[in-house]
């Protein structure tokens, strides 16, 4: 378990929070990258592989926290773009 990877996902982890609520509040999907959030999530779920693989610690919760912040941000993303077609089709 290393210390510097707790705190990047500990960073990460408190930045997730945010973004969702700006997307549950706001409905726009302007300013957001599906193609970076699908990426991010890839490297969450590396981290999960990793760590029950080669080295299971505690740390794989953060990972699984985090990637279920991603995923939630992935499906309001979905959402937000599924009003707005339904906004602009009125």
């Amino acid at each position: 378990m290393s210390v510097f990877e707790i705190l990047m996902l500990v960073c990460f982890g408190i930045a997730w929070p945010f973004s969702i609520y700006k997307s549950y509040v706001s409905r726009q999907v302007a300013g957001k990258s599906i193609l970076f959030l699908w990426i991010v999530f890839a490297g969450y779920i590396s981290g999960i592989i990793h760590k029950l693989i080669f080295s299971y610690d505690a740390v794989i919760f953060l990972y699984a926290l985090n990637g279920t912040m991603v995923i939630m941000d992935i499906i309001l993303y979905y959402r937000n773009k599924a009003l707005m077609s339904k906004c602009n089709r009125l």
